[in-house]
């Protein structure tokens, strides 16, 4: 589990896809930068959180969207 960033439980938080070893929905991240709140802002508010997850996490949906994105 330790190189996990993300994982998903029916028993956990609704079903939703959470950073690994906590209970905060990954959604919760893109959902505060698309609101205009700061990665800071958002670790602050869930410290459960590892910058280097948060960080990690976008780099893969940046990763992805270079997959699936023609260009």
């Amino acid at each position: 589990m330790a190189d996990q960033l993300v994982t998903r439980s029916p028993e956990r938080a609704w079903g939703a896809t959470v950073f690994a070893g906590t209970r905060v929905p990954v959604e919760t991240l893109f959902d505060y930068l698309e609101a205009g709140e700061t990665l800071d802002e958002f670790l602050a508010q869930f410290p459960t959180v590892s910058r280097k997850q948060a960080v990690a996490v976008l780099e893969e949906a940046k990763r992805r969207a270079r997959e699936t994105i023609p260009g």
